[in-house]
C-alpha cells in the first residue's frame, strides 16, 4: 500500500522521488495505449460506447472496493464535505473522460482521437496560469508547443482522412475533461491516497451511468461471446469477457493508479506532457497489431514529441 500523500512544501516543489513520478506515468500512457486498442476491438462486439463505460466503470469500483476493504479499510472514510468533490470527480473527471474517449475511437482513428484529446496539456497550463497564476516557465510552454506538434506529425493530421463531427466533437470534450480529471487529482492528492481516490471516482462514476443505464438492462450475453481480434491478429479471437477483464484491471485500475499516484511526484503539467506518450505508443501498437502504416512522419513525429517531453523535464 502507498504511504501517506504528498504535501507541497511551501516553494510549491514535489517530493525528491521525480523520476519515479515520471516512471509511473510513462507505464501508465504505455499502458492506456493498448488498452485503447483493446477497447476497440471490444466496442466492436456490439456493446455500445455507454456499456463498455459502464462496465469498465463498475468493475474498476468493485475491484478498489475489495482492495481496500482487505488491506486499507481506513481509507474509505470520507466526510460531508469532500463526498460532493469526489462526486463530481467521478462523473466528470472520470465517467465522462472514458465515455467521451470510446464515443471518439468508434468514430475516429485512435490516433486523431488521441490527438485531439491530448490538447488537454494546453488546458492544464492555461488554467494554471489565469487561474491558479501559477508562473509557467517558457521551457513548458515550447513544450507543450512540440509535443502538439509531434503528435499531429505522428496521426499525419494534413493525410486527408474523413472526420466524424460527433467524434471531433467527443475527442474535443474529452480533451477538457482530461484536464479537469488532471487537476482535480492534483487537489486531492494533498487529503486521499491514490487508490481510495480512484475507487471513489468510479464508484460515483457507476452510480452516475448506472442511473442512465440500469445495470438489469445491460446485455451481459455478449460477454460470452467471442470477437475477432482484427489486423493482422484477425485469424484469432479471444472471448469478450476477457478483453473486458483486461480493460477494467490493467487498462483501468493500474492505469488510472499510477497516474494519480505520479501527481504526488511530479506537478499536473508535467504528467500531462508525459502523458502524450500515450498516441505514440498507440500508434506503433496499431501498426504491429492492427496493421496500420508505421513511416517516416510517425519516426519524426515521435522524435519531436520525445524532445518536448525531455524539454519539460529540464525546465526547473
Amino acid at each position: 500500500m502507498v504511504d501517506a500523500p504528498f504535501l507541497p512544501s511551501a516553494e510549491g516543489r514535489t517530493d525528491d522521488r521525480t523520476r519515479l513520478g515520471y516512471i509511473m506515468v510513462i507505464v501508465a500512457a504505455s499502458l492506456f495505449a493498448v488498452n485503447g486498442i483493446v477497447s476497440k476491438v471490444v466496442l466492436s462486439s456490439g456493446l455500445s460506447s455507454l456499456e463498455l463505460t459502464q462496465i469498465r466503470s463498475t468493475g474498476a469500483a468493485v475491484g478498489f472496493s475489495l482492495f481496500l476493504v482487505l488491506f486499507a479499510r481506513a481509507t474509505l472514510r470520507a466526510d460531508r464535505r469532500e463526498l460532493l468533490f469526489l462526486v463530481v470527480f467521478g462523473i466528470a473527471g472520470i465517467g465522462l473522460v472514458q465515455l467521451l474517449y470510446f464515443v471518439a475511437i468508434e468514430r475516429l482513428p485512435v490516433g486523431i482521437a488521441l490527438l485531439i484529446q491530448f490538447l488537454g496539456p494546453l488546458f492544464v497550463a492555461l488554467f494554471a496560469r489565469l487561474v491558479y497564476l501559477e508562473h509557467i516557465r517558457r521551457r513548458i510552454w515550447a513544450a507543450l508547443v512540440l509535443c502538439t506538434a509531434g503528435l499531429a506529425v505522428v496521426v499525419e493530421f494534413w493525410s486527408g482522412v474523413a472526420f466524424s463531427i460527433v467524434g471531433i466533437t467527443a475527442a474535443l470534450a474529452a480533451a477538457f475533461a482530461l484536464a479537469a480529471y488532471i487537476l482535480m487529482a492534483e487537489r486531492e492528492r494533498k487529503h486521499r491516497d491514490p487508490v481510495s481516490l480512484s475507487f471513489y471516482g468510479f464508484f460515483f462514476a457507476s452510480i452516475f451511468w448506472a442511473a442512465i443505464n440500469p445495470l438489469w438492462t445491460f446485455p451481459w450475453g455478449v460477454l460470452d461471446d467471442t470477437v475477432s481480434l482484427r489486423g493482422n491478429l484477425s485469424e484469432h479471437t479471444a472471448p469478450v469477457w476477457l478483453l473486458v477483464a483486461f480493460i477494467v484491471v490493467v487498462g483501468t485500475m493500474v492505469t488510472f493508479t499510477l497516474l494519480t499516484g505520479a501527481l504526488r511526484h511530479i506537478t499536473a503539467t508535467r504528467a500531462s506532457i508525459v502523458a502524450t506518450l500515450e498516441p505514440v505508443v498507440a500508434t506503433v501498437v496499431a501498426w504491429a497489431w492492427l496493421g496500420e502504416t508505421f513511416g517516416a512522419p510517425q519516426l519524426v513525429g515521435g522524435a519531436v514529441v520525445l524532445a518536448g517531453i525531455i524539454l519539460a523535464q529540464t525546465a526547473r
